[in-house]
């Protein structure tokens, strides 16, 4: 069956469809990844996307039960040079067209995808829409021109409840916004007691949980479209350590007064490579992301930028020169990509211990005896 894909400039790719079949719309982005098309698929952060893959064969290894990133897929279309029907590994358990189909994701090929993928570059990310129909492209114009940008990506790829993965070290509430599984698996490899929370838990629901340490997780969409989020880190901030990563990158940011800007075609891939300016070493990061901390915002706030893009000199890491807290853009995490950057859950945990030496907390035993005797 025919597949098209309109970009909002009016550019036109006919190719052969696979997945589910329908129509659907939203940014159209790239990753540059050669492996890891199934964590791909299934990271929250590209909620809403496009998602093409510039690496020319996906589906060769097919799809296991121990690689996905989140429960489903909350892409919005997915396009390929060449799709293979057919997996070859003894891990595979189902093909990339049986997963969208499952989940009612889109799915084009046979398509110049590196011509798409220059044209982005050139031009800038763009909304477009994929159908499996017939309509015109005068058609096709007309619904991708009627159609709205979502900016509840957050609240859809967030939990709705909270849920605990035990350890038994330091107790780190984890705030989804759309965390990846890779998140809660390097905490919980390291014996920390995991609580993850809806984007809305409050403050003082956080504090009811007694936290050692608070871990801002990446997420889609614009961080300007949850400002309370934003709110309650500005609250948080210099009672606990806090760890941000990708979209909680940005979000500490901007609870710290500085800014963020939408890139012209985002970071997405597993080769970026990211510079640490205090020991000038330079790392291979996965990243995934549409903004970034604009650079001049940084002035005036307590924050110190830590690590830059190497590409194009974006920033990549901040810390806060007075609390406990720093965040990095890209994934230490990763999956995909390289497993350079998991010492930063090292030093956060270094900085938990570090904190909590320098600020002993009274039990809670002694905090209901003070307050009875206060009562009396």
């Amino acid at each position: 069956m025919q597949a098209k894909l309109l970009l909002e400039d009016g550019t036109l790719f006919t190719g052969r469809s696979f997945g589910a079949e329908g129509e659907t719309t939203g940014e159209v982005v790239f990753n540059t990844g050669i492996t890891g098309y199934q964590e791909v698929l299934s990271d929250p952060s590209y909620c809403g996307q496009i998602v093409t893959m510039t690496y020319p064969l996906i589906g060769n290894y097919g799809i296991n039960r121990d690689d996905f990133e989140s429960v489903r897929p909350y892409i919005n279309g997915f396009v390929v040079r060449r799709h293979e029907p057919v997996p070859s590994n003894w891990r595979a358990q189902y093909t990339i067209d049986e997963l969208l189909r499952e989940h009612g994701i889109i799915g084009i090929s046979d398509i110049d995808t590196r011509m798409l993928t220059r044209r982005i570059r050139h031009q800038g990310t763009m909304r477009g829409i994929l159908t499996s129909g017939s309509l015109s492209t005068e058609e096709l114009m007309e619904r991708l021109n009627s159609s709205v940008s979502a900016t509840n990506q957050v609240s859809h790829t967030s939990t709705s409840h909270i849920y605990t993965s035990p350890g038994p070290k330091e107790r780190i509430v984890l705030i989804d916004y759309g965390a990846k599984t890779g998140i809660v698996r390097e905490l919980s490899q390291r014996g920390c007691d995991v609580v993850v929370v809806p984007q809305d838990t409050t403050a003082e629901q956080i504090r009811r949980l007694h936290p050692d340490g608070i871990q801002l997780s990446n997420g889609p969409g614009d961080p300007k479209d949850v400002p309370a989020a934003v709110k309650v880190i500005e609250e948080l901030l210099g009672e606990y350590p806090i760890f941000g990563i990708c979209l909680g990158h940005q979000l500490f940011a901007l609870a710290c007064g500085a800014d963020t800007d939408k890139l012209k075609f985002g970071h997405r891939g597993g080769n970026h490579p990211v510079k640490d300016l205090q020991t000038g070493r330079c790392y291979i990061t996965s990243q995934n992301h549409g903004y970034t901390v604009k650079e001049s915002s940084i002035e005036g706030t307590e924050l110190e930028v830590t690590h830059i893009n190497n590409n194009d000199k974006t920033i990549e890491g901040l810390k806060h020169k007075t609390y406990p807290a720093f965040s990095v853009q890209y994934h230490p995490e990763a999956a995909p990509g390289p497993f350079d950057n998991g010492y930063l859950f090292d030093q956060f945990l270094t900085m938990i211990r570090e904190y909590k030496a320098q600020h002993p907390q009274k039990t809670r035993q002694a905090e209901m005896m003070a307050a009875v005797k206060g009562a009396n």
